[in-house]
């Protein structure tokens, strides 16, 4: 989720726990080998072996349509010290696409084959490399052409978020369809698209028969999710997180935001602001707050305000 689950919301989301791995957002690969720095930004994590602080594994993902510069690229991230690779064929984005990346190639499954098995075959054979699709561009007609060639090019597993580029993120998701797949694929799927909640996991689980699952927007709506997920899968279940621990989060996403010399006090506000949209479809404290700030330009006035919200929540 790019400008969503950066290195220090995965972080945060990590030490809750309940992660097998996390995926770094997509570096975007166009026609070079890029510079160290690029994928330093992109994951810090590459200089702690790969971790989150909690030590959960990170992913680097990478997004492009070239495979020769796609494999020079994964060759380098793992030099730098990745220690497994994804490639991004999901994103639905029009800038995108327009650059022959992500969703866009799911109109050839060749292309998805030649970009998988190349970077692939340019990294040691114990680094995971693994790819994300939807179910298609505009249909689901490619759908199992494309998730069978990702399985040709000996990809680890493959995540499959349940839609077309074309259904965006309009709900419902078609889980349907990760059943199908599954039972067609001998490598491990990973179902994705619409487990916001810990009935939409339960109900995707039973629709799909999947074994693993990913977590997108539903990591942010509510950030206690996998470790409530994992919880069921222990046959257990644990109390959801309380507003005044949520609050306590984004107050520590946005200090560490604001030290960082590229970050504008725009950007800062508008990440949270952003934060509190997801979170608002959870906790209605989050809807009465992001009401307070959503008009207000000064950080000092928002800082202000998750203050009181936080000691409103905790007195409460």
């Amino acid at each position: 989720m790019e400008g969503v689950i950066d290195h220090h919301m995965r972080h945060l989301l990590t030490r809750i726990g309940g992660y097998d791995h996390c995926v770094t957002e997509f570096v975007r690969i166009s026609g070079q080998l890029l510079p160290p720095v690029v994928f330093y930004r992109i994951c810090p994590e590459l200089a702690h072996g790969s971790q989150t602080k909690s030590g959960t594994p990170v992913t680097l993902q990478l997004l492009g349509g070239a495979p020769g510069v796609m494999a020079e690229n994964a060759q380098r991230a793992v030099e730098l010290g990745a220690a497994a690779i994804d490639i991004n064929f999901g994103c639905p984005s029009r800038f995108t696409n327009s650059k022959a990346g992500g969703a866009i190639l799911l109109k050839e499954p060749e292309r998805i084959y030649s970009i998988t098995a190349a970077v692939r075959c340019a990294v040691p054979d114990e680094i995971a490399v693994s790819a994300k699709i939807r179910l298609g561009y505009e249909t689901t007609d490619l759908a199992m052409e494309n998730a069978k060639a990702v399985e040709a090019a000996n990809a680890s597993f493959i995540t499959v978020h349940a839609r077309t580029r074309v259904d965006g993120y309009h709900y419902p998701a078609r889980w349907e369809w990760l059943g199908k797949i599954n039972d067609a694929l001998s490598i491990p799927l990973v179902a994705n698209g619409d487990i916001h909640s810990v009935d939409e996991f339960l109900r995707c689980r039973d629709i799909s028969n999947c074994e693993d699952f990913m977590l997108g927007r539903g990591a942010v709506i509510q950030p206690d999710l996998a470790r409530q997920i994992s919880a069921i899968q222990l046959h257990t279940s644990i109390p959801l997180m309380k507003w005044h621990d949520v609050i306590a989060l984004v107050i520590e996403m946005a200090g560490y935001m604001r030290v960082q010399p590229e970050m504008k006090e725009k950007k800062v506000l508008g990440r949270i602001k952003q934060w509190l949209v997801y979170l608002r479809r959870q906790y209605p404290e989050a809807e009465a707050l992001f009401g307070e700030i959503r008009q207000v330009k000064q950080l000092s006035k928002v800082d202000a305000l998750l203050r009181l919200a936080d000691s409103s929540g905790y007195n409460s």
